[in-house]
């Protein structure tokens, strides 16, 4: 695979190698699982989510003399890669996951996919068997290298035990710098096993991997221009903003030109979503403003985000009247769904920095249109006109059970400040998004591009572990829950307190939305528990699993919560308790929606406030 940039969004600093007093200057006799060790802890890992095996016991036993790398042990390879993947996104830093060969590898494929398409920094090492047995169908043998070359952005084969010092220091560095993404680490078992020497910091060869950071001036000025001649501008923010670092400068771009601001899924908490000038989210299920926002705008300034199809909808019809500034640290990413009237590759951070400048020069030299001489008065009187009259709300439901927007709602409320939230993915993942209020980086942790079930309880594992001063609760549905709630044993036996909060109603929620809408009421295979009736309604009463009492099995300490009345009592709760998992089963009305909403294959023009309502925004201007 050749080693090119593949980015969309931005970078976490490269990790410095941490020299351990003369370890830098001393070669050291070891195996190859001692070097993989060793090497590890100069990188910086501090903690690694995994299961051991066959073909990577070896660095199993040299990791238990470690004083510097804690293992976690997972009960399920996918738990381990989606926990280091909430371990990065809550900390900044590599997450690290390790499995043995054959299944063990072929069970991170889930998390590796997750990680790369939301461009997380995730570091796979994966045991391998003896180099000469590759290729023979030999034991628990897989081509792990190949099955994961699509959703990677490098991976290794390591045969020799020599190699391993300078191939996890590369690791270490592609994952991290450029657009942030998953590296495979494979190491054949023998290599393991090896004797070899070790010394540190090795020697990194890495042709053509040259990532762009710096924007180049020309493109600045051209998107400065663009902004201060707009009359309707927006900045739409991906998840590349948060991964830079880069949330001060985007405020202060911000509240220098007065444009509105919309973060997407991946980019909550980038921009407060108390500051005024925050529309909301963007997308299929996003905030009737932020949606209609982009569709009238004149101009977007589309910062690490990259255009997916989830925000734009139907994409020939999306933002019909807007020139595009794109500025990506991926230029891949540049182009590939809209065209860009000015392009800009760079780290957000420093087309942030650099955009700032330049707008402030465009003011100075007095070359700013009227629209943006007052703030984009005239736009702004439009968006708090659809701000207003369809603000993001819910009906509590007429038989008096708890409603699901409710609990989210309350929870966000009653949630300590600075509290990480990770949610599954389906209804309950949008209303987290629209009901929760974010105001500072990484409290947010969630699987976007591949919206994989199963990820929240694993990821707030992984966050709670690298963040262990910090609330972490994780908002799933049952369906997602029980995917991967076998880590709560994990977190009962390694002392990572999460909360978790199961929003149940009896069914695949947002399958079952979609039958509603587009199948005729017809729910097939959507209803969780057993005895269902006909109409697709979970029979009252009706409870398999028992989520408390399975919570319980594990060690967590577990509520049901039925009544409205109850709600801030069992939150409080939960809250309270941390010395072990909590969990609360939460049965909430089955027939809740997430509005807005725009149709898959539709408009955006098309959104719905809710069913049946679409709003009038009056004419189109093309001005």
């Amino acid at each position: 695979m050749p080693m090119t940039e593949q980015a969309t969004g931005a970078h976490h600093p490269q990790p410095r190698a941490r020299n351990g007093g003369s370890s830098a200057a001393t070669v050291e006799h070891v195996t190859g699982a001692q070097s993989l060790i060793r090497s590890l802890e100069e990188v910086g890992a501090d903690t690694v989510f995994g299961i051991p095996g066959g073909a990577i016991l070896p660095a199993y036993d040299p990791m238990m003399d470690s004083t510097r790398v804690r293992h976690v042990l997972v009960r399920h390879e996918q738990g381990a890669g989606h926990a280091a993947t909430g371990y990065a996104q809550a900390t900044g830093k590599v997450g690290v996951c390790m499995a043995t060969s054959g299944p063990g590898a072929t069970n991170l494929v889930t998390p590796i996919a997750d990680a790369h398409m939301d461009s997380v920094p995730l570091v796979a090492i994966t045991g391998q068997v003896a180099s000469k047995a590759i290729g023979t169908d030999a034991f628990q043998e897989a081509d792990i290298c190949g099955i994961t070359m699509p959703v990677t952005k490098h991976n290794f084969l390591v045969t020799k035990a020599e190699d391993i010092p300078h191939t996890i220091a590369e690791a270490f560095h592609i994952a991290s710098t450029g657009r942030p993404g998953p590296v495979l680490v494979d190491i054949a078992k023998d290599a393991l096993q090896a004797q070899t020497t070790f010394s540190w910091p090795p020697t990194q060869d890495l042709p053509g991997y040259r990532p762009v950071t710096k924007p180049h001036a020309k493109q600045i000025r051209e998107a400065a221009k663009l902004i201060t001649q707009a009359k309707r501008p927006v900045l739409y923010v991906g998840g590349g903003v948060i991964k830079a670092g880069a949330t001060a400068e985007l405020k202060v771009l911000a509240e220098l030109t007065g444009a509105p601001v919309t973060t997407t899924l991946m980019a909550l908490g980038a921009f407060p979503d108390s500051h005024p000038l925050h529309v909301g989210m963007p997308g299929m299920h996003g905030a009737v403003t932020a949606v209609t926002a982009l569709q009238k705008a004149d101009l977007i300034v589309a910062l690490g985000a990259r255009f997916d199809d989830r925000v734009t909808g139907k994409l020939d019809s999306f933002a019909p009247y807007a020139k595009i500034v794109h500025a990506d640290i991926d230029p891949a990413e540049i182009g590939k769904n809209r065209a860009a009237d000015v392009p800009i590759v760079g780290d957000a951070r420093e087309v942030l920095a650099d955009l700032v400048q330049a707008v402030q020069a465009e003011h100075n030299d007095g070359h700013v249109g009227e629209a943006a001489r007052t703030g984009y008065s005239a736009w702004w009187k439009d968006l708090n006109r659809w701000r207003d009259t369809y603000p993001l709300g819910y009906d509590l439901p007429e038989d008096g059970s708890l409603s699901p927007q409710q609990v989210i709602q309350r929870i966000g409320q009653l949630a300590p400040e600075g509290t990480i939230f990770a949610a599954g993915v389906g209804q309950h993942q949008m209303w987290a998004s629209h009901f929760i209020q974010y105001e500072q980086p990484a409290t947010w942790l969630n699987s976007g591009g591949a919206g994989t079930m199963g990820y929240a309880v694993p990821a707030a594992m992984g966050a709670k572990a690298g963040m262990p001063d910090r609330t972490v609760w994780a908002i799933d549905g049952d369906g997602c829950f029980q995917m991967t709630n076998q880590e709560l044993t994990t977190c009962a036996l390694n002392n990572i307190p999460i909360k978790v909060a199961i929003i149940n109603n009896g069914a695949l929620g947002m399958v079952r939305q979609w039958q509603t809408l587009f199948y005729n009421q017809r729910y097939s295979n959507t209803v969780l528990h057993s005895g269902a009736d006909t109409e697709g309604v979970p029979a009252k009463g009706t409870r398999v699993p028992d989520f408390v009492k399975l919570s319980e099995a594990m060690g967590c300490h577990a509520i049901r919560c039925e009544d409205p009345a109850d709600l801030d009592k069992v939150i409080e709760e939960a809250n309270s308790i941390n010395d072990r998992p909590v969990v609360i089963d939460f049965i909430v009305h089955e027939d809740a929606m997430v509005w807005p909403m725009v149709a898959a294959g539709t408009s955006n023009d098309e959104v719905m406030a809710a069913r049946g309502v679409r709003p009038d925004f009056g004419d189109n201007e093309d001005d």
